[in-house]
């Protein structure tokens, strides 16, 4: 983000690119909220892969870019679909694992919540 751009404003304007690359190709009617979360999840296992048996040192730059970036495209049609402002579903995600991991229990521990 540079200048006074907002990360909603940058986050609608990734996703208005992948709408039109999509609409351009007609893809829409596969973007059903099922196949949209099934290929995030698949998009993620592959990114998965390229640290699988390997030092996370060793990963891939390019392969981690482009992983990476399919996993947030189908996270921001997803988003999009059900009309979800990403920045503030984020910010109330955040604001719910404070709750759950306040600093003076949960730093400098991998422990989940429910055992701090």
């Amino acid at each position: 983000m540079t200048g006074n751009r907002s990360a909603t404003s940058d986050i609608d304007e990734i996703t208005n690119l992948l709408i039109k690359f999509r609409d351009q190709r007609n893809w829409a009617q596969f973007h059903n909220s099922k196949d949209l979360a099934l290929a995030l999840s698949i998009e993620a296992a592959e990114l998965n892969e390229l640290f699988l048996w390997k030092d996370a040192r060793d990963v891939d730059e390019e392969k981690l870019r482009d992983e990476l970036a399919d996993v947030f495209a189908f996270a921001f049609l997803l988003a999009r679909k059900h009309k979800l402002d990403v920045k503030k579903i984020v910010r109330a995600k955040i604001r719910r694992n404070a709750a759950k991991y306040p600093v003076r229990k949960s730093r400098n521990s991998a422990k989940k919540y429910t055992e701090l």
